[in-house]
């Protein structure tokens, strides 16, 4: 292994919107249970920019309050909570080149990607994550503590073993792409939870045998509320303002009353199901919602027009996945996630999927349409529109919002055919409420839903992709840079002027933010060897070699 430095190149946070580039920030010796990591490349991604913007009141970047002792945590350098400098970027490829005498699970050389969200260390509002209170990849090399990182070959292990056979971008946006495989193949509860806190809100008093029939069905510890729950058994509370907010990990609301429902709307735990029971009734009037907390927060809402409220959680669909026949709007399709969540949906090989990707950006959904045609799947199935004149009456089966634009959700309601599915991929803000036509959306059997990031299995799900050859995740590189134009990239991707993700060579000093179509002017011999114009594995090899001449 070649010589380690005392001091390296690294991007800093060091407060609410400070970024600096640090050339001298000092290289942390290996303590026992450390290894050292030389990272070969990072992707830059918009959820950097929410800890740019907040910094210390990030839910990320807060203390670890379980799943490591605070002595532990202080024997780790790059553990930075609060008001520490970090360094941000967690879409990473790394490789081992020094390790501590107690490490038990690394050895010198060892290649990985790193899964960023270390969900058993947990914060008071989130998790301990890479790239927030552990420092990340914008810099040459990465202290990372096995106490933290687990052993890679366990499923649970957050460094995931890649081999040398794909290039550096290619296995760092692995990461990213997991995000994208995560909204699909993470599954939602279809049952009321076992041992759970059960609140049955009774309105209606045609509905009181259909409650008590549910109690007396269910394993959970239940609360009765409501105007006509006087009859049923159980603890019982008056008043619902009385009841805790996010306490509960079912509410089932027997009535149609649309002020009620907003409060039930904040009684929801991490994870719940509301499950409103209208009887034959109407609400009449828009619900607001609490949008942010579906894809947050994991709650979800479903309903009947009837009576039974178990038929409601039997239309929760068991995972997220496209089916064959849908007929899929992506909207916002023409950023980086966009894409991903197109070229995935057409290359599923499901009969009869059609997928409609829209944008506000023409440009952008030009070249949605160039990275279909070359990865041979343009066609009939495929088709953009400028979001603005798609036609009110055209409906779809299933949606995948890029965007974290609350009426984005009303407005797949209205869109929806029956059974239709509601991905809310993009982070809408955890506060963020919204009126939604809970009408329509129980009489037409619609499943909102969305999720965060992405756990282990993703990754390794997405690898196997990409080391079989059918994926390529190169497709989403729009451009590429060295530590010079990194917080460039960071600023390209806050204003949206480049079409796709941004790859970072850390060990490259001084080249700034080049985009795949200025290539040919500043780098011809690399242009050379795109692929369809497609970042690979043959440009990048022949970028380090020029760049670092």
């Amino acid at each position: 292994m070649a010589l380690i430095p005392e001091t390296q190149f690294a991007v800093q946070l060091v407060g609410p919107g400070e970024l600096t580039l640090n050339d001298s920030k000092p290289v942390p010796p290996c303590g026992p249970h450390q290894i050292l990591v030389k990272t070969e490349a990072v992707g830059l991604c918009f959820s950097d920019l929410k800890l740019l913007a907040q910094f210390s009141g990030h839910v990320r970047k807060s203390e670890i309050l379980t799943g490591l002792t605070t002595e532990v945590l202080a024997e780790i350098p790059s553990y930075v909570p609060g008001e520490k400098p970090t360094v941000p970027g967690h879409e990473v490829v790394c490789r081992v080149v020094a390790v501590g005498d107690k490490v038990r699970h690394y050895t010198l050389g060892d290649r990985y990607i790193v899964q960023a969200d270390y969900r058993p260390l947990k914060t008071a509002g989130s998790n301990g994550a890479f790239g927030y209170n552990f420092e990340g990849g914008l810099q040459e090399y990465i202290l990372l503590d096995e106490r933290v990182i687990g052993d890679p070959d366990e499923p649970e292990g957050y460094m995931i073993r890649v081999d040398d056979s794909r290039g550096d971008s290619a296995v760092a946006l692995v990461e990213p792409w997991a995000c994208v495989e995560n909204s699909y193949a993470s599954t939602s509860r279809c049952s009321i939870k076992n041992g759970g806190n059960l609140l049955i809100v009774v309105d209606d008093p045609a509905a009181v045998e259909a409650a008590s029939k549910l109690a007396q069905s269910v394993d959970a510890s239940i609360m009765v509320a409501g105007t006509a729950a006087g009859s049923l058994s159980g603890n019982r509370v008056s008043d619902l303002t009385e009841v805790a907010d996010e306490s509960y990990d079912d509410i089932v609301y027997f009535g149609h009353d649309a002020a009620t429902i907003e409060i039930l709307n904040d009684k929801l735990a991490k994870g719940a199901v509301i499950n409103v029971v209208l009887g034959g009734k109407k609400i009449g009037k828009p619900v607001t919602v609490g949008v942010g907390r579906i894809h947050y927060g994991g709650t979800r809402w479903v309903g009947t027009t009837g009576t039974d409220p178990l038929a409601s959680y039997a239309m929760i669909p068991k995972n997220g996945e496209i089916r064959p026949n849908d007929r899929i709007l992506i909207a916002g399709a023409g950023g980086p996630m966009g894409q991903m969540h197109v070229i995935r949906d057409l290359s599923a090989g499901l009969h009869g999927v059609a997928v409609v990707a829209t944008d506000v950006d023409e440009n952008r959904l030009q070249t949605v349409a160039r990275k279909v045609e070359a990865i041979g799947k343009s066609g009939p199935s495929f088709s953009t529109s400028d979001s603005r004149a798609l036609p009110a009456d055209e409906k779809f089966t299933y949606f995948a919002l890029m965007a974290p634009i609350p009426v984005l959700v009303e407005d797949s309601i209205q869109r929806s055919k029956p059974g239709a599915i509601v991905n809310i991929f993009a982070g809408i803000p955890a506060p963020v409420k919204h009126p939604l036509d809970l009408d329509t959306l129980i009489e037409r059997q619609v499943f909102l839903f969305g999720t965060s990031g992405s756990e282990p299995q993703d990754m390794r799900a997405v690898l196997a992709k990409v080391t079989s050859g059918a994926l390529d995740t190169n497709t989403s590189v729009a451009a590429i840079s060295g530590m010079a134009g990194a917080k460039d990239g960071l600023a390209a991707v806050e204003n949206r002027t480049l079409d796709g993700k941004i790859i970072v060579y850390p060990f490259i000093h001084e080249v700034g933010l080049v985009s795949l179509v200025d290539l040919p002017n500043q780098f011809p011999t690399v242009a050379a060897k795109l692929r369809n114009g497609q970042w690979c594995k043959e440009a990048e090899e022949e970028f380090l070699r020029v760049a670092q001449a």
